[in-house]
């Protein structure tokens, strides 16, 4: 489906498109690296403008390619990759995740940080499995429970925005469920949060709000954004982005 224009001004531009820094990324490919062959094929589903693309790149002796379904972001990765010195290791796909047209059992790593919402996490875990190669490796960040009792604010929130929300415990058991072994989690830091995403898409809408004063219709889906970050800022205890990595049984 595709994005209104307000909502493609809203995310333009972005470090992130969501939750996530460099850190969490070189310690889950940490978590995984004994797993993989020297220089490994991976799959990196919903890229985006490419954050964690770069720092794969950098720290994996292997090559990547890059899905996404909006060339803006593909752009946007191109140049950093180029800048980077790292456009020989990098290509660049554009597709849905939900049409991948790639071979079976070719990549090493299939790896999605924060987008596995878009299809689903277990629909995601099911379809990708066969992009993999024998005992080959899985790594995604998807928002999860990490307490129980969820007050009724955000319980509400998430699970109408993202249906597929559940706890630690419910996804490690669908991995188990459908032929992965688990090699470990972690929650992301609340700083992987706001530094790169929710602090800079705060001063985007910000500016937005100057910008579409005596438009209601825009301002409500600039404040419907607001209201997010809002709600992490009261309720971050309660959920938050996990890694999860695994690799086939």
């Amino acid at each position: 489906m595709a994005k209104s224009p307000i909502f493609l001004e809203i995310h333009s531009e972005l470090p992130r498109e969501g939750p996530g820094d460099s850190e969490s990324t070189k310690k889950a490919f940490s978590l995984v690296k004994k797993f993989l062959p020297k220089e490994p094929n991976i799959l990196d589903v919903g890229c985006g403008p490419g954050a964690q693309t770069i720092v794969l790149a950098q720290i994996s002796e292997g090559s990547i390619t890059a899905l996404d379904s909006r060339q803006s972001f593909l752009d946007e990765l191109n140049k950093k990759s180029k800048k980077a010195g790292l456009d020989s290791k990098i290509t660049t796909v554009l597709g849905s995740m939900f049409e991948m047209n790639f071979s079976e059992k070719s990549f090493d790593l299939v790896w999605a940080e924060g987008a596995i919402f878009i299809i689903g996490f277990e629909e995601g875990l099911k379809e990708w499995k066969k992009f993999l190669k024998t005992e080959g490796c899985i790594v995604v960040s998807h928002l999860s429970w990490i307490k129980d009792n969820i007050p009724e604010t955000p319980r509400k929130f998430w699970t109408e925005k993202m249906p597929s929300i559940r706890t630690i415990e419910e996804n490690l058991k669908i991995l188990n469920k459908l032929g992965y072994q688990e090699i470990s989690h972690f929650i992301l830091p609340e700083s992987a949060w706001w530094n790169a995403y929710y602090r800079p898409l705060e001063n985007r809408l910000n500016t937005l709000k100057t910008k579409y004063i005596g438009n209601p219709e825009v301002l409500a889906k600039i404040n419907d954004t607001q209201t997010e970050i809002d709600l992490y800022k009261e309720f971050s205890d309660y959920y938050g982005y996990v890694f999860y990595m695994a690799k086939l049984n």
